[in-house]
């Protein structure tokens, strides 16, 4: 899910949500099981996830939806719009992140009174995040590995985060 206008904060270089949405599509290409959404860069304003998931539910009301996310993120979920309404349309699905103890998510989750609706995803620590491409970029080291190489090429192309 690409956001078009993230809450918490404003993402550095932006190339814009079209842009980031057609990376998107770019990598999740012949990946079974995976699809970019555009569908809040339809909407067009600040991107909060409640809103999102209530598109989603009324979109499919019989689907159960899960959220993924980095622990990082998790840990911090009590600061986000409406966090319950959050944790009352989806399941988590907690992704590990380097430097984020899943204490942290377990002590957030319990606080909100969620800890039953989350799940760790056990899964090696991965530490490529957009940060990090955007960093490697301006460095002009390799982004080899951590994004697909039609993604590569785009960054490339267009001279992004440069």
């Amino acid at each position: 899910m690409v956001t078009s206008q993230a809450p918490h904060k404003e993402i550095e270089d932006d190339p814009g949500a079209e842009v980031r949405l057609e990376m998107a599509m770019l990598a999740s290409q012949g990946e079974e099981g995976v699809e970019a959404s555009g569908l809040e860069v339809e909407r067009d304003e600040t991107s909060y996830s409640y809103r999102t998931l209530e598109q989603l539910a009324e979109r499919e009301p019989e689907d159960e939806l899960y959220f993924l996310l980095g622990a990082d993120m998790a840990a911090g979920l009590a600061s986000w719009k409406e966090p319950a309404r959050v944790l009352e349309l989806a399941k988590l699905g907690v992704v590990p992140r380097p430097g984020v103890g899943l204490g942290a998510v377990s002590s957030a989750l319990e606080r909100l009174g969620a800890a039953d609706r989350a799940e760790i995803i056990d899964m090696p620590l991965c530490g490529a995040s957009s940060t990090t491409v955007r960093q490697r970029t301006r460095e002009g080291k390799p982004l080899r590995h951590l994004v697909p190489d039609p993604v590569i090429r785009v960054i490339s192309d267009r001279g992004l985060y440069r």
